[in-house]
């Protein structure tokens, strides 16, 4: 039996809120990644990691928040708990992967091809895997055409997403990047949903057809806590605060080099008022032989 599905349950907020916090990730995750490349080799997989968890809990918020508003009449829906975490695990590790390739190796050519494929496959399996997670009287199908594109599309942004990391610089660039990323998750996230058609069972139930977000709030809050931890650590850059850049200097490896640090030499300068002295030597003795 067809099943009806209805993804806006509470109309235009969950869509907007599920934006706001892919952009929100998406700025965390760019800004750390972007700190990477200007820091010290013992100190750049830290904020390459945290980039990473900022893109990947911002992305799966953005899932779940969204679905938020999604319900299939007849059916309660409820979420395999452990298929769900596993879901963000999946976008963590597979977005880190991505990250630590453009990292190291440049955001330019094959790392970055490589790096965005990954990173948008991660952020695929997550929507797929999580969509697994859900558990209701009947079963998913989806429409193959459509699957591939919202592949693509999370490829495309995760892509675009390193490239962006590697070159933007400042905080309108940053912000710009965040939000045309924002719009390219949100896409893939409701692509993916296209693709979507559900058959119930015999067993279904007839109960309300309003959604019930009970179930995912508690998922949200430690990706939450996490992002406001990584907006934490962004707001009281070291680089900021103790005004002492710490900066790397220019590395051969391919990719985006990294800003050359002042260089304080410890030799002394040489005194320009100091002159060399110039006391005439005498070109020989008196000897009584030449008196």
């Amino acid at each position: 039996m067809q099943g009806t599905v209805d993804g806006f349950g509470y109309g235009a907020v969950t869509p907007l809120v599920a934006y706001l916090m892919a952009c929100l990730g998406g700025a965390l995750g760019l800004r750390c990644i972007t700190r990477s490349l200007l820091v010290t080799h013992s100190r750049r997989p830290a904020w390459l990691a945290l980039g990473a968890a900022a893109l990947a809990c911002g992305t799966w918020t953005m899932h779940f928040v969204a679905m938020m508003g999604f319900s299939i009449a007849r059916t309660p829906v409820r979420y395999d708990e452990p298929i769900t975490y596993a879901s963000l695990g999946l976008a963590v590790l597979m977005v880190g992967i991505g990250v630590f390739i453009v990292g190291y190796r440049g955001a330019t050519g094959a790392p970055l091809f490589t790096g965005g494929t990954i990173t948008g496959l991660g952020v695929a399996s997550m929507h797929y895997l999580g969509m697994a997670g859900m558990r209701f009287h009947g079963r998913f199908a989806y429409s193959t055409p459509t699957v591939v594109v919202s592949v693509a599309i999370a490829v495309a942004a995760g892509t675009g997403a390193l490239w962006a990391a590697g070159r933007a610089r400042g905080l309108l660039p940053i912000v710009g990047a965040s939000l045309l990323m924002g719009v390219a998750v949100s896409g893939m996230h409701y692509t993916a949903m296209a693709a979507l058609s559900v058959h119930l069972d015999g067993t279904a139930e007839t109960s309300a057809d309003a959604p019930d977000a009970s179930a995912l709030v508690p998922m949200l809050l430690g990706p939450l806590v996490l992002l406001v931890l990584a907006g934490v650590v962004v707001i009281l850059d070291p680089m900021l605060v103790l005004r002492h850049p710490g900066r790397a200097a220019a590395l051969p490896a391919p990719g985006v080099p990294a800003v050359l640090a002042p260089r304080t030499s410890s030799r002394t300068a040489p005194d320009q008022h100091h002159r060399p002295d110039r006391r005439p030597v005498r070109q020989g003795s008196r000897t009584p032989q030449n008196r």
